[in-house]
């Protein structure tokens, strides 16, 4: 286990048997002497991490058939873009849920394609819940929402239910709970919350939805382009893929999505009672809204505030300033946070209460 706390938002923690993997890797790849930095995309033995890479996501995630999973770069703020490109014919309309920055963001992507009807948001009140009982308009070509809001701390506890198209960007929760991919046309998420180090970015997209918009795509965000040439159709970025393959390895090897989301719960379950029993601590979001992934919380008494980050600090706990949207503390709970930090935490915040309550 890290001697650091580290609940950094993203790039986040990592498995630290991946790290050391990951590390020796670096300086001798399977074997060969060499480098996994030096060797050739094109070579058989990164060939084979991309093949491992692939298949594991479609084993862990129950992909069906009909559907292409892709390792590319540019991070989910390109996938905006992309997601447009591939979905939104040229003055089409697509329906989008505000839910915080990186939603807000994919909607002006969309803009510059199509028109883009909000259906639904959650801005009024900065962000701090997930939009209920809206309707989805049948006259567009498809539904975006964010899964997770890692800035302000909400998350999707049900998908909405849609006869059109749905795309998610799911950066934040991926691989963190079950899900049912056939309901989606395209998944995008970044690797650096739950999969690996930043550099690569996963989409799964059910290939007979592509090729109908009419957009002259350029080759680079066009999904048919990296389909046909299995997510080598540019230099991949070698490294992170192979850490994200490492990641899902250790996903597997432990029991799965299945495991990791009882686990997830747990270290949730452990941090929210925490907040809401200690009285020098308050939570930012609708109780029935709050993420698994980034608890998000202040002081009930801002003039504690150094006090608090001397006793967290000087408990080896690492990445809870809160983003400054939404002030306070973040606590950013991915797959490899142990429950063990989520404890130390809490503990902290205890202790705290005993100095100052």
């Amino acid at each position: 286990m890290n001697k650091v706390h580290n609940f950094s938002a993203g790039p986040c923690i990592l498995p630290q048997e991946v790290l050391q993997q990951a590390s020796e890797a670096v300086i001798n790849f399977n074997n060969l002497d060499l480098s996994l930095l030096e060797i050739s995309h094109r070579s058989k033995d990164f060939v084979e991490v991309m093949e491992n890479a692939r298949n594991l996501v479609k084993e862990l995630l129950g992909v069906p058939d009909g559907y292409q999973v892709l390792f590319l770069q540019g991070g989910a703020s390109l996938g905006f873009l992309k997601a447009a490109y591939n979905f939104l014919p040229n003055g089409g309309k697509a329906a989008y849920i505000n839910t915080g920055t990186w939603s807000s963001n994919a909607i002006k992507e969309a803009q510059k394609i199509g028109v883009v009807d909000v259906v639904a948001s959650s801005e009024d009140k900065n962000f701090n819940y997930i939009p209920k009982g809206f309707g989805i308009p049948n006259d567009v070509n498809y539904l975006h929402f964010t899964s997770n809001n890692t800035i302000f701390g909400t998350q999707f506890k049900n998908f909405p239910i849609s006869r059109i198209p749905i795309i998610c960007d799911m950066s934040s929760d991926i691989f963190s709970k079950k899900i049912n991919v056939a309901d989606f046309d395209l998944i995008y998420a970044g690797a650096q919350k739950n999969m690996g180090p930043a550099g690569t970015t996963l989409y799964i997209v059910k290939e007979s939805a592509l090729g109908k918009t009419g957009n002259d795509i350029p080759s680079m965000l066009d999904f048919r382009t990296h389909i046909k040439k299995d997510s080598m159709f540019n230099t991949p970025p070698v490294f992170p893929i192979y850490v994200s393959m490492l990641t899902l390895q250790w996903l597997k090897k432990n029991g799965g999505v299945k495991w990791i989301e009882g686990v997830n719960q747990e270290k949730a379950d452990t941090m929210y009672q925490e907040i809401d029993r200690n009285g020098l601590f308050k939570g930012v979001t609708a109780k029935e809204d709050r993420s698994t992934m980034n608890a998000t919380f202040v002081l009930t008494n801002e003039d504690l505030k150094e006090e608090f980050d001397k006793m967290w600090n000087e408990a080896g706990i690492s990445g809870i300033k809160g983003h400054r949207s939404v002030g306070g503390y973040r606590a950013s709970m991915y797959n490899a946070l142990p429950l063990e930090s989520v404890k130390a935490l809490t503990e902290v915040m205890a202790e705290f209460e005993k100095k100052f309550g």
